[in-house]
């Protein structure tokens, strides 16, 4: 029997999705989360209960800042492949709350690696990075690419992922045992984040509420459906790079829609329209996020198959679904 792989942040959004991909695939999963107050943490027991109604899955409640029982963890299992998805997330709670990233950003990152190091036989490291890295550009122009520059994080969110990602490089070059970071771009779909803003305006048009619309509705994003993001997960960590190496790569959408276009797929799926009350950017947010994905799709075959109009209506259902 082949060892578990050990999936971090499995109670959050993607690694709930991506636990449920390796387990419909006969592998065997453990998964790690300290169930923080982020978010509602109603939601992540939800997640966490799909998962546990599968006998070969189990859920350790951990922070993964704490070196000594994450590495005991990785220990006790034998695992030799993790996916470290857990971190703080939100640009914005990163103005307000620095010191969380500092935690279970950095701290965090720096505790999965020193486990994974240690174990006899590891075999490959993914970790979440996010498009966040690249700074603010302005619209229009080729997508981001990998060998762009990520020196001008206008976040301390950002800063601390571009970090994880240096950090890595190092690991991987003193210690040899492969890694993979996955830019991730904007990912949304059934089980979301209750922070995003497609959730958040769900939940305000329903309630018949005005959502507040930042950088005057001028922005864009590469949206990108859970299942398509989780293919390109299960695609990098089944091709891990040569011994010594960091690779990375982008896992987005690569076709940018406007946030005016978005809030108007979503009036289509909800069957109302939006009050909306215009707002300038907000400190630490980037006009347009536009993902290369060529490296990814090389290496995997990756390849996006959810529009917005198709995703958001899903999202629209789920949410009824289990809200009520």
């Amino acid at each position: 029997m082949s060892p578990p792989v050990i999936v971090t942040g499995a109670a959050g959004f993607i690694g709930m999705h991506l636990a449920e991909r390796l387990l419909a695939r006969g592998e065997r999963v453990i998964g790690a989360d300290d169930f923080n107050a982020y978010y509602d943490t109603a939601l992540k027991a939800a997640r966490a209960a799909r998962l546990e109604a599968n006998p070969d899955f189990r859920m350790v409640r951990l922070d993964i800042a704490e070196a000594e029982a994450f590495e005991g963890l990785v220990r006790e299992s034998g695992a030799v492949r993790v996916v470290h998805l857990a971190a703080q997330a939100g640009v914005r709670y990163s103005i307000e709350n620095p010191f969380a990233y500092e935690r279970s950003n950095l701290a965090g990152h720096l505790s999965v690696m020193e486990a994974c190091r240690r174990q006899p036989g590891f075999q490959h490291l993914v970790y979440a990075s996010s498009s966040s890295v690249y700074g603010d550009r302005p619209q229009g122009g080729a997508g981001f690419c990998e060998d762009d520059a990520a020196a001008e994080p206008v976040s301390l969110y950002a800063a601390t992922k571009r970090a994880c990602e240096l950090m890595s490089f190092a690991y991987a070059k003193l210690y040899g045992f492969p890694q993979t970071g996955l830019r991730f771009f904007t990912v949304y779909g059934p089980w979301g984040r209750p922070d995003m803003a497609y959730f958040s305006f769900t939940q305000k048009i329903l309630a018949g509420e005005p959502i507040e619309v930042f950088g005057q509705g001028q922005m864009a994003r590469d949206f990108t459906y859970i299942d398509d993001i989780v293919d390109g997960v299960v695609g990098a960590l089944d091709r891990p790079p040569e011994r010594g190496g960091n690779r990375i790569l982008n896992i987005g959408d690569s076709a940018p829609v406007g946030l005016m276009e978005m809030i108007s797929v979503l009036e289509d799926a909800l069957g109302r329209q939006a009050t909306k009350v215009f707002r300038p950017m907000q400190p630490g947010d980037v006009t347009q996020t536009y993902a290369d994905i060529s490296r990814l799709q090389t290496l995997t075959g990756y390849q996006p198959r959810v529009s917005l109009s198709e995703g958001l209506p899903r999202f629209v259902r789920w949410y009824r679904e289990f809200y009520g």
